[in-house]
């Protein structure tokens, strides 16, 4: 099993998760968190003054996969999210022991 976390554009959030349900992904969570990259924020005008922005909205995307979902969920993730510009995201996957589903007991796969 493996725990993706994606951290992505918030304006991409809508076109990801119709990419992840078109795939049969049936469950994720969704943070809506700030902070920076490589583009290390930007500078905007606000009533005539000039002020950086250093931490900029995104979302960070939770989600636990078998090994037969991993590579497609990824696929998916990369291609609804990117628009080609410096701070589309980041994608992290991260080896997932066990899983229990609290309600019946499942573990494992047939928690996913």
């Amino acid at each position: 099993m493996k725990y993706i976390i994606a951290i992505i554009k918030p304006f991409k959030l809508e076109d990801v998760r119709e990419a992840l349900s078109d795939i049969g992904i049936q469950g994720l969570t969704i943070s809506e968190i700030r902070g920076f990259g490589r583009q290390k924020g930007h500078s905007e005008l606000y009533r005539g003054a000039e002020y950086t922005v250093d931490f900029l909205p995104k979302v960070k995307m939770e989600i636990a996969v078998t090994e037969e979902q991993f590579e497609p969920v990824i696929e998916a993730i990369e291609q609804a999210a990117k628009t080609g510009k410096v701070g589309d995201g980041k994608i992290f996957v991260l080896d997932l022991e066990q899983v229990v589903r609290i309600r019946t007991g499942e573990k494992a796969d047939d928690a996913i």
